[in-house]
């Protein structure tokens, strides 16, 4: 039975007559009286009898009447819940990373969401790099990517993807005949970096620091085209993960070396205040980011 029949049943007891119930329906009179008749007639007993200017609920159309109105009732608390969590669903969402160069995962990951949640706005803070934790706790910023679990009680994390860091070089590059690089490798070269500090600098912090190796040179190239064009020419390695490099067209002449026997990777955190994850776009904003880049 059609929601339709519902309301007219719901519509012609409270204003009495069809034809009271005609505006309130945006109906003509001779329509409604049509979809009444229809209704009887496929039902197989009388709705309503109506003598003169009197409708009255037969014992079947008051038992319809009194299952409509429950269905109603349904329908709309239904739709209101529906606006509740259309509602929280919409906010603003500040992002910022511990490096520049997960800049590249990420524009492509917002302009999907804005195509999937237009209601949720995604901010990328960029003066927040090399920081985001402070940041988050001061309330500047509301989810970091980091490559380390922050130890913090007001805070929440959660492993998104895990990647590997590649020595890119030109096939000129003496190092090119090692199976991979170790540790007196990085002595002589001149490494290319986004920025400073170098404690935001994974192969450094991870790889070299440990070890106490400083690379003779240290070049901060924060554009990731001048960084490729220099170790095209010769000029130095720069150490990223594969997917970084995605949206580059790479030289033929390029290789990738891994750094150490067993490769150099990292695990990613989404780091965030436990306090934000009540919120329904908050959380909309994490399964996605946590599915998108499962995929890297």
């Amino acid at each position: 039975m059609e929601i339709k029949y519902f309301r007219l049943i719901k519509m012609i007891v409270e204003e009495g007559s069809i034809a009271n119930s005609a505006e309130k329906l945006f109906l003509t009179q001779s329509a409604l009286s049509h979809q009444l008749r229809e209704l009887e007639e496929r039902l197989g007993f009388k709705v309503f009898l109506r003598a003169r200017n009197k409708w009255k609920l037969t014992d079947e159309g008051n038992e319809l009447y009194n299952l409509g109105n429950s269905i109603l009732e349904s329908i709309e608390k239904g739709f209101h819940n529906i606006e509740q969590l259309r509602t929280g669903s919409v906010g603003t969402i500040k992002v910022s990373t511990e490096c520049y160069s997960f800049y590249q995962g990420l524009s492509l990951f917002i302009q999907k969401m804005g195509l999937l949640y237009p209601e949720i706005n995604v901010d990328l803070i960029i003066e927040a790099t090399h920081q985001p934790i402070s940041k988050i706790l001061s309330n500047e910023i509301d989810i970091a990517i980091v490559t380390s679990k922050p130890q913090d009680e007001i805070l929440s994390s959660i492993e998104v993807y895990e990647d590997e860091i590649f020595a890119i070089m030109h096939q000129e590059n003496p190092m090119n005949k090692k199976e991979f690089l170790d540790l007196n490798d990085f002595v002589n070269a001149h490494l290319i970096v986004h920025s400073f500090p170098l404690k935001t600098v994974s192969v450094y912090e991870q790889f070299l620091k440990p070890n106490k190796i400083t690379p003779k040179k240290i070049s901060a190239i924060p554009l990731t085209e001048v960084a490729l064009e220099m170790v095209n020419a010769n000029m130095g390695i720069i150490c990223m993960p594969k997917w970084a490099l995605k949206s580059f067209k790479l030289s033929d002449d390029l290789i990738f070396k891994r750094i150490g026997k067993n490769g150099l990777k990292r695990t990613h955190h989404l780091v965030f205040r436990k306090s934000d994850k009540s919120k329904k776009y908050f959380n909309d904003f994490i399964l996605n980011i946590e599915d998108d880049f499962s995929k890297i």
